[in-house]
């Protein structure tokens, strides 16, 4: 007799913790995409649990690492209190207002003001209430970590009741909502050391404040990190100059990029089509998606590493920033080992495809799109040698 596996060779996914949580918000779930060109336009309906109008957006790529949300403050109103053990990073769309933020068991409660494009963290298990400042609508554009903490904990109940109060994340000192004038510079040793960081809980204007030259991800490259409150929730804010755009490279899935200014498009790719795939007939297996100030992408769509590059196609800088989440990464090796970072040449271990190794079609398919704008080439020659 031959003896035959227990269990089927085959199954159903069947709905993670964090995705029976958006059903039951009765509200639209846009899924299947890789970028929204302006999540203004997406549809929106009554969110009770919210009180104003939202809706749920699961870009591909995303599932199980972060989870993004439109929600709309109704003109002169606010949104209910709601405090909750997972992380959220708000960017205003449109609108101006303030959040008020409080603890359970302490009388104390502070306010900061919003605007459009600002970018603010409600430090971890605080009350929270976004308020309204003017008699029209307000919109926001909202990333968390709630996927993998509902996950984790799978009780909706100790999620959004329970009253610890994280003093090391928010000490209630009167100027924890300051804006920081300057990022900080991230010390020698640690992951992204020397570049720029802010620390803060607010970004009063994250489409025109000032961004440091950075250069890691090409030409002209201004960049700073932001980890707003203490959350391990994370991402950064950068800039291309105008006619001028990123090499390709590569890492694992999840990062949401979200254009604040100008506007343009990504291009990505499966790594296994290779560092040059229209030139080795793979053309076929690139996508593209474009996007305005308000838009967003899903930066490696894929279920591995995919390639990728981002593309201001317009006459002005391009502006993004990245909501790169907050779940822990796969560790590699050993404490003290050397870790080759993403921003390295391919060439040299790292995923980075520099301009000179590019498919001669990315450099076209830009001039093309800057063409069509009106828009100049503004790459020096010298990058492709």
């Amino acid at each position: 007799m031959v003896e035959q596996p227990v269990g089927h060779m085959s199954w159903k996914r069947p709905a993670t913790p964090y995705e029976q949580f958006c059903e039951e918000q009765g509200v639209p779930i846009h899924r299947g995409m890789v970028g929204v060109y302006d999540t203004r336009d997406l549809a929106r309906a009554p969110w009770k649990r919210m009180g104003g109008n939202g809706c749920i957006v699961d870009l591909n790529g995303t599932g199980g690492f972060q989870g993004i949300y439109v929600i709309e403050v109704p003109g002169g109103g606010a949104l209910n209190a709601e405090k909750h053990l997972y992380e959220e990073v708000f960017y205003v769309l449109e609108g101006r207002g303030t959040t008020e933020i409080w603890v359970d068991g302490n009388p104390k409660r502070q306010s900061f003001e919003w605007q459009k494009d600002s970018v603010f963290t409600a430090p971890l298990n605080t009350w929270h209430q976004i308020v309204n400042a003017s008699s029209s609508p307000a919109l926001l554009l909202v990333s968390s970590n709630a996927p993998p903490i509902m996950q984790v904990y799978q009780s909706e109940h100790f999620i959004f009741n329970t009253p610890y109060h994280f003093k090391d994340r928010y000490d209630l000192r009167d100027d924890y909502f300051k804006p920081w004038d300057e990022p900080t510079v991230i010390p020698l040793g640690q992951e992204h050391d020397g570049r720029a960081i802010n620390m803060g809980a607010l970004v009063p204007d994250a489409a025109h404040c000032e961004l440091p030259f950075d250069g890691q991800r090409g030409a002209g490259y201004r960049h700073f990190f932001v980890r707003l409150g203490g959350n391990f929730f994370w991402g950064f804010v950068s800039q291309y100059a105008a006619g001028r755009y990123s090499m390709c490279h590569a890492h694992p899935p999840g990062p949401v990029l979200v254009c604040l200014a100008g506007k343009g498009y990504t291009i990505t790719w499966p790594k296994e089509a290779g560092t040059t795939p229209w030139k080795d007939g793979k053309g076929d297996l690139v996508q593209r998606v474009e996007y305005k100030a308000g838009g967003i992408a899903s930066a490696a769509p894929g279920g591995a590493d995919w390639f990728h590059g981002h593309f201001g196609a317009s006459s002005e800088p391009f502006r993004i920033m990245a909501f790169l989440g907050g779940f822990p990464t796969r560790t590699y090796g050993n404490p003290g080992d050397l870790i080759i970072g993403t921003n390295q040449d391919i060439k040299t271990g790292g995923n980075t495809i520099h301009y000179r190794d590019e498919d001669p079609q990315v450099r076209r398919m830009f001039e093309a799109a800057l063409e069509k704008d009106g828009a100049s080439f503004n790459m020096p020659e010298e990058a492709y040698v």
